[in-house]
């Protein structure tokens, strides 16, 4: 509930947000206000808790963004959402570009629970659609920055499939760029020698699920982890299969990756066409399938932006600053 007091000219904005619950407004808060200083220092606003009744001061604009941002916060922590502050920045994220966004229907969509008993959740406007669009088609693309949530939502997604007993199996490819003469300078046997460029899957593997029950599933088959070069030859039925770094497949890879889907299977490809680390002469498999492909019914491409990314802020600042540099503003 919330009430505005009109201001006199020359004067800051006020509006009051009340709520019943003092145990929802202590979570609300933060233990000693946490949440409430970093929502002032995010919204240029004074928030001031007295009782049951939070009073926000500032412009207008940012004060009734806050008082959204409070109401909807409220509603999370009483559906029984835990509220960290990471949580705030991605909602005052997601409500500075639209303020009637819900945040319930993008923090309250569940795709997985971790063995660490951590709720999996989208955190973007743009994650909740590239969840949608992994639920609703056989091929999607997620495309875009590192840290946006690309690979690992698609991980999820694919464990969350396999406890459902939607697919039988897991395949979690990439390419490996330096396959050629490069990859025979490595130290061991040919698994070894590819084992760096797949241990980012294997990363986010073990962050959904216990070790032992990982490795269990991949010593069965259940899951498989392998060179995009492995898979030429066959067909995947009943499976998830999950492409990523997309960028640096050649275009004869990616025909080869995407012909390879059966029966009963559904395929998530991952990218970001400003990291092609392809010789100059080789055009991405993925650029190439973006310009051929959009538009096919039964496939659908998510973009995402530096405005997406879910790391550590100044991730979302780095993105940006290198493509200032490399698109200046004339």
């Amino acid at each position: 509930m919330r009430r505005a007091a009109a201001p006199e000219p020359g004067q800051t904005f006020s509006l009051q947000v009340a709520f019943e619950d003092y145990t929802l407004i202590q979570q609300l808060a933060g233990e000693q206000n946490s949440h409430i200083k970093l929502m002032e220092k995010q919204l240029g606003v004074r928030i001031h808790l007295r009782g049951n009744q939070f009073t926000v001061n500032g412009d207008r604009p940012q004060v009734e963004l806050t008082g959204n941002l409070l109401n909807q916060l409220a509603e999370l922590i009483a559906k029984g959402y835990p509220l960290y502050q990471s949580d705030i920045l991605f909602a005052i994220g997601i409500l500075s570009q639209n303020i009637h966004r819900s945040l319930k229907e993008i923090f309250l969509d569940e795709v997985f629970i971790a063995s660490n008993k951590r709720i999996i959740t989208p955190k973007s406007v743009r994650q909740k659609e590239y969840i949608d669009a992994i639920r609703r088609y056989d091929i999607a693309f997620g495309i875009g920055p590192a840290g946006t949530g690309k690979t690992y939502l698609a991980m999820a997604m694919a464990v969350a499939a396999m406890a459902k007993e939607q697919v039988r199996r897991i395949v979690l490819v990439r390419p490996a760029v330096e396959a050629g003469e490069k990859l025979g300078f490595l130290p061991g046997d040919l698994a070894e020698k590819v084992n760096p460029y797949l241990r980012p899957l294997y990363d986010a593997l073990h962050d959904m699920m216990d070790y032992e029950k990982a490795s269990n599933l991949l010593q069965r088959g259940a899951i498989e982890v392998a060179p995009l070069a492995f898979m030429r030859g066959r067909t995947l039925n009943d499976a998830f299969v999950i492409l990523d770094e997309a960028q640096n497949t050649t275009s004869e890879q990616m025909k080869m990756f995407l012909t390879r889907l059966g029966l009963g299977s559904k395929a998530v490809i991952t990218g970001d066409i400003t990291q092609i680390d392809l010789p100059e002469n080789k055009t991405s498999g993925l650029v190439e399938a973006i310009r051929l492909l959009e538009g096919i019914e039964g496939i659908r491409f998510v973009y995402f932006s530096n405005k997406d990314v879910v790391r550590h802020r100044l991730v979302q600042e780095i993105i940006l600053a290198y493509e200032q540099a490399e698109h200046p503003r004339k």
